[in-house]
Protein backbone atom coordinates (compact mmCIF):
# COMPACT_ATOMS: atom_id res chain seq x y z
CA UNK A 1 0.00 0.00 0.00
CA UNK A 2 1.38 3.43 -1.18
CA UNK A 3 1.43 5.85 2.14
CA UNK A 4 1.22 9.00 -0.09
CA UNK A 5 -1.94 7.89 -1.98
CA UNK A 6 -3.39 6.87 1.17
CA UNK A 7 -3.34 10.07 2.70
CA UNK A 8 -4.88 11.51 -0.12
CA UNK A 9 -7.35 9.07 -0.39
CA UNK A 10 -8.64 9.55 3.09
CA UNK A 11 -7.69 13.87 2.90
CA UNK A 12 -9.98 13.48 -0.31
CA UNK A 13 -12.89 11.74 1.48
CA UNK A 14 -12.58 13.95 4.20
CA UNK A 15 -13.35 16.94 2.11
CA UNK A 16 -16.30 15.67 0.17
CA UNK A 17 -18.00 14.28 3.62
CA UNK A 18 -16.86 17.54 5.10
CA UNK A 19 -17.70 19.55 2.46
CA UNK A 20 -20.79 18.14 0.21
CA UNK A 21 -23.40 19.26 2.59
CA UNK A 22 -22.29 22.52 4.67
CA UNK A 23 -22.62 25.74 2.37
CA UNK A 24 -19.15 26.14 1.44
CA UNK A 25 -18.98 24.48 -2.28
CA UNK A 26 -17.44 20.72 -2.51
CA UNK A 27 -16.20 21.98 -5.96
CA UNK A 28 -13.79 24.17 -4.51
CA UNK A 29 -12.46 21.99 -2.12
CA UNK A 30 -12.01 19.17 -4.63
CA UNK A 31 -9.77 21.79 -6.91
CA UNK A 32 -7.63 22.50 -3.98
CA UNK A 33 -5.68 19.61 -3.55
CA UNK A 34 -4.38 19.49 -7.15
CA UNK A 35 -3.99 23.07 -7.30
CA UNK A 36 -2.08 23.60 -3.62
CA UNK A 37 -0.42 20.12 -3.43
CA UNK A 38 -0.18 18.60 -6.37
CA UNK A 39 -2.56 15.47 -5.29
CA UNK A 40 -3.12 12.70 -8.20
CA UNK A 41 -7.21 12.47 -9.29
CA UNK A 42 -8.28 8.96 -8.07
CA UNK A 43 -10.33 8.59 -10.84
CA UNK A 44 -14.29 8.96 -11.48
CA UNK A 45 -14.67 5.32 -9.94
CA UNK A 46 -13.14 7.03 -6.55
CA UNK A 47 -15.23 10.47 -6.98
CA UNK A 48 -18.81 7.92 -7.18
CA UNK A 49 -17.69 5.97 -3.93
CA UNK A 50 -17.07 9.16 -2.14
CA UNK A 51 -20.56 10.21 -3.25
CA UNK A 52 -21.98 6.77 -2.35
CA UNK A 53 -20.48 7.33 0.94
CA UNK A 54 -22.35 10.56 1.51
CA UNK A 55 -25.87 9.44 0.51
CA UNK A 56 -25.20 6.98 3.05
CA UNK A 57 -24.46 9.48 5.80
CA UNK A 58 -27.75 11.35 4.93
CA UNK A 59 -30.20 8.34 4.51
CA UNK A 60 -29.12 7.17 7.36
CA UNK A 61 -29.36 10.17 9.22
CA UNK A 62 -33.47 10.51 7.72
CA UNK A 63 -33.55 7.08 8.21
CA UNK A 64 -36.44 7.68 10.19
CA UNK A 65 -38.38 10.84 7.93
CA UNK A 66 -37.25 8.02 4.81
CA UNK A 67 -39.06 5.25 6.37
CA UNK A 68 -41.92 7.58 7.25
CA UNK A 69 -42.40 8.84 3.86
CA UNK A 70 -42.24 5.48 2.21
CA UNK A 71 -44.50 3.72 4.24
CA UNK A 72 -46.76 6.84 3.99
CA UNK A 73 -46.81 7.33 0.10
CA UNK A 74 -47.67 3.14 -0.42
CA UNK A 75 -50.57 3.38 2.68
CA UNK A 76 -51.74 6.68 0.25
CA UNK A 77 -52.25 4.53 -2.99
CA UNK A 78 -54.97 2.71 -0.98
CA UNK A 79 -56.20 4.98 1.60
CA UNK A 80 -55.30 8.57 0.20
CA UNK A 81 -54.69 9.73 2.94
CA UNK A 82 -52.65 12.97 2.70
CA UNK A 83 -49.86 13.18 5.87
CA UNK A 84 -46.82 15.67 5.90
CA UNK A 85 -44.70 12.21 5.27
CA UNK A 86 -46.84 12.58 1.78
CA UNK A 87 -46.51 15.71 0.89
CA UNK A 88 -42.39 15.74 1.85
CA UNK A 89 -42.29 13.05 -0.54
CA UNK A 90 -44.12 15.21 -3.14
CA UNK A 91 -41.87 18.16 -2.72
CA UNK A 92 -38.50 15.85 -2.97
CA UNK A 93 -39.66 14.22 -6.09
CA UNK A 94 -41.57 17.27 -8.05
CA UNK A 95 -38.59 19.26 -6.87
CA UNK A 96 -35.26 17.06 -8.29
CA UNK A 97 -37.42 16.39 -11.77
CA UNK A 98 -36.49 19.96 -13.58
CA UNK A 99 -32.72 20.11 -11.77
CA UNK A 100 -32.15 16.53 -12.85
CA UNK A 101 -33.53 17.67 -16.27
CA UNK A 102 -31.53 20.92 -15.86
CA UNK A 103 -28.49 18.50 -15.06
CA UNK A 104 -28.95 16.34 -18.28
CA UNK A 105 -28.74 18.95 -20.73
CA UNK A 106 -25.71 21.17 -18.68
CA UNK A 107 -23.73 17.66 -18.84
CA UNK A 108 -24.39 17.20 -22.55
CA UNK A 109 -23.49 21.14 -23.88
CA UNK A 110 -22.05 22.80 -21.56
CA UNK A 111 -19.81 21.08 -19.11
CA UNK A 112 -16.90 21.57 -20.93
CA UNK A 113 -17.26 25.39 -21.34
CA UNK A 114 -17.72 25.32 -17.57
CA UNK A 115 -14.63 23.43 -16.67
CA UNK A 116 -12.17 25.31 -19.24
CA UNK A 117 -12.10 28.27 -16.67
CA UNK A 118 -13.28 26.11 -13.46
CA UNK A 119 -10.90 28.16 -10.81
CA UNK A 120 -11.55 31.48 -11.72
CA UNK A 121 -15.13 30.68 -12.27
CA UNK A 122 -15.70 28.83 -8.54
CA UNK A 123 -13.04 31.62 -6.97
CA UNK A 124 -15.77 34.69 -7.94
CA UNK A 125 -19.06 32.36 -7.19
CA UNK A 126 -17.46 31.52 -3.98
CA UNK A 127 -17.18 35.28 -2.93
CA UNK A 128 -19.79 36.21 -4.57
CA UNK A 129 -22.49 33.48 -2.85
CA UNK A 130 -21.01 34.26 0.33
CA UNK A 131 -21.47 37.79 0.38
CA UNK A 132 -25.64 36.54 -0.77
CA UNK A 133 -25.91 33.92 2.25
CA UNK A 134 -24.58 37.05 4.79
CA UNK A 135 -27.54 38.82 3.19
CA UNK A 136 -29.75 35.88 3.39
CA UNK A 137 -29.19 35.03 7.48
CA UNK A 138 -29.48 38.72 8.30
CA UNK A 139 -32.78 38.65 6.63
CA UNK A 140 -33.71 35.53 8.24
CA UNK A 141 -32.99 36.80 12.19
CA UNK A 142 -34.54 40.80 10.67
CA UNK A 143 -38.21 38.89 9.61
CA UNK A 144 -37.92 36.36 12.40
CA UNK A 145 -38.45 33.38 10.29
CA UNK A 146 -41.08 30.99 11.92
CA UNK A 147 -41.70 28.56 8.35
CA UNK A 148 -40.84 25.29 9.19
CA UNK A 149 -40.28 22.03 6.67
CA UNK A 150 -43.60 20.93 7.30
CA UNK A 151 -45.76 24.30 6.96
CA UNK A 152 -43.75 25.82 4.03
CA UNK A 153 -46.40 25.19 1.28
CA UNK A 154 -45.49 23.77 -2.38
CA UNK A 155 -44.53 27.07 -3.73
CA UNK A 156 -41.75 27.90 -1.20
CA UNK A 157 -40.68 24.14 -1.73
CA UNK A 158 -40.59 24.18 -5.27
CA UNK A 159 -38.76 27.42 -5.45
CA UNK A 160 -36.09 25.90 -2.83
CA UNK A 161 -35.78 23.11 -4.84
CA UNK A 162 -35.58 24.64 -8.38
CA UNK A 163 -32.39 26.91 -7.25
CA UNK A 164 -30.30 23.66 -6.94
CA UNK A 165 -30.01 24.51 -10.60
CA UNK A 166 -27.46 27.45 -9.92
CA UNK A 167 -25.34 24.55 -8.24
CA UNK A 168 -24.00 23.61 -11.50
CA UNK A 169 -22.11 26.89 -11.86
CA UNK A 170 -18.68 25.40 -9.74
CA UNK A 171 -18.36 27.44 -6.57
CA UNK A 172 -22.07 27.95 -6.07
CA UNK A 173 -22.45 25.16 -3.56
CA UNK A 174 -25.87 22.95 -4.11
CA UNK A 175 -26.91 23.27 -0.27
CA UNK A 176 -25.65 26.97 -0.36
CA UNK A 177 -28.22 27.77 -2.57
CA UNK A 178 -30.97 25.82 -1.13
CA UNK A 179 -30.17 27.35 2.08
CA UNK A 180 -29.88 31.05 0.29
CA UNK A 181 -33.19 30.95 -1.09
CA UNK A 182 -35.14 28.84 2.18
CA UNK A 183 -34.07 31.19 4.27
CA UNK A 184 -35.61 33.95 2.03
CA UNK A 185 -38.40 32.04 1.85
CA UNK A 186 -39.19 32.28 5.47
CA UNK A 187 -37.54 29.02 6.99
CA UNK A 188 -36.11 28.61 9.78
CA UNK A 189 -31.96 27.78 10.25
CA UNK A 190 -33.13 24.38 11.30
CA UNK A 191 -35.47 23.94 8.86
CA UNK A 192 -33.41 25.22 5.95
CA UNK A 193 -30.48 22.59 6.82
CA UNK A 194 -32.86 20.11 7.39
CA UNK A 195 -34.37 20.08 4.06
CA UNK A 196 -31.21 21.17 1.76
CA UNK A 197 -30.01 17.62 2.95
CA UNK A 198 -33.35 15.81 2.31
CA UNK A 199 -32.92 17.44 -1.53
CA UNK A 200 -29.68 15.96 -1.43
CA UNK A 201 -30.71 12.53 -1.06
CA UNK A 202 -32.62 12.08 -4.57
CA UNK A 203 -29.89 14.11 -6.51
CA UNK A 204 -26.87 12.56 -5.10
CA UNK A 205 -28.61 9.12 -6.08
CA UNK A 206 -29.31 10.62 -9.64
CA UNK A 207 -25.71 12.08 -9.50
CA UNK A 208 -24.70 8.43 -9.05
CA UNK A 209 -26.30 6.71 -10.96
CA UNK A 210 -25.46 8.81 -14.11
CA UNK A 211 -21.52 8.18 -13.01
CA UNK A 212 -21.83 4.86 -12.13
CA UNK A 213 -23.20 3.97 -15.61
CA UNK A 214 -20.25 6.64 -17.35
CA UNK A 215 -17.44 4.05 -15.47
CA UNK A 216 -18.90 1.18 -16.56
CA UNK A 217 -19.83 2.32 -20.39
CA UNK A 218 -16.58 4.25 -21.17
CA UNK A 219 -13.91 4.01 -18.41
CA UNK A 220 -10.62 2.15 -18.61
CA UNK A 221 -8.72 2.64 -16.07
CA UNK A 222 -7.67 -0.20 -13.33
CA UNK A 223 -10.06 0.23 -10.06
CA UNK A 224 -8.50 -0.05 -7.09
CA UNK A 225 -11.17 -1.56 -4.59
CA UNK A 226 -9.23 -1.03 -0.92
CA UNK A 227 -9.09 2.95 -2.28
CA UNK A 228 -12.56 3.14 -3.05
CA UNK A 229 -13.49 1.61 0.10
CA UNK A 230 -11.27 3.78 1.95
CA UNK A 231 -13.16 6.44 0.37
CA UNK A 232 -16.27 6.10 0.55
CA UNK A 233 -15.89 5.15 4.56
CA UNK A 234 -14.34 8.41 5.54
CA UNK A 235 -17.00 10.50 3.46
CA UNK A 236 -19.88 8.07 5.11
CA UNK A 237 -18.03 9.13 8.86
CA UNK A 238 -17.59 12.23 7.94
CA UNK A 239 -20.70 13.34 6.27
CA UNK A 240 -23.00 11.72 9.01
CA UNK A 241 -20.72 14.30 11.82
CA UNK A 242 -21.58 17.10 9.66
CA UNK A 243 -25.03 16.60 9.08
CA UNK A 244 -25.45 16.07 13.05
CA UNK A 245 -23.93 18.68 14.22
CA UNK A 246 -24.68 21.21 11.38
CA UNK A 247 -28.29 20.49 12.30
CA UNK A 248 -28.17 21.07 16.00
CA UNK A 249 -25.67 24.00 15.62
CA UNK A 250 -27.08 25.93 13.04
CA UNK A 251 -29.70 28.09 15.07
CA UNK A 252 -26.99 29.51 17.37
CA UNK A 253 -23.97 29.87 15.28
CA UNK A 254 -26.32 30.67 11.92
CA UNK A 255 -24.29 31.46 8.66
CA UNK A 256 -21.92 34.01 9.50
CA UNK A 257 -18.93 31.66 10.46
CA UNK A 258 -19.38 29.98 6.64
CA UNK A 259 -19.99 33.24 4.94
CA UNK A 260 -16.39 34.37 6.17
CA UNK A 261 -15.05 30.66 5.63
CA UNK A 262 -16.31 31.06 2.09
CA UNK A 263 -14.17 35.00 1.64
CA UNK A 264 -11.26 33.12 2.89
CA UNK A 265 -11.09 30.55 0.35
CA UNK A 266 -12.18 32.35 -2.60
CA UNK A 267 -8.86 34.55 -1.83
CA UNK A 268 -6.80 32.17 -1.96
CA UNK A 269 -8.11 30.66 -5.19
CA UNK A 270 -7.62 34.17 -6.58
CA UNK A 271 -4.14 34.07 -5.04
CA UNK A 272 -3.71 30.43 -6.84
CA UNK A 273 -5.14 32.34 -10.25
CA UNK A 274 -2.34 34.82 -9.94
CA UNK A 275 0.46 32.70 -8.55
Amino acid sequence: MDIQILLQVIALGLIQGITEFLPISSSAHLLLPSALFGFKEQGVAFDVACHVGTLMAVMAYFRTELKGMFNDSIAYLKSRVVTPNVIMAWYLICGTIPVCIAGYFIDKYLLDQIRESAVAVIATTTVVFAVILYIADAYAVKHCNVVNENNMGFKRAMLIAISQIFAFVPGTSRSGISMIFALFCGLTRKATARYSFLLSIPLILAAGLHSGLKVMKETTESVDYLYIGIGLIVSYISAYYVIKFFIKWIEKIGMTPFVIYRLILGLILFAVLVF
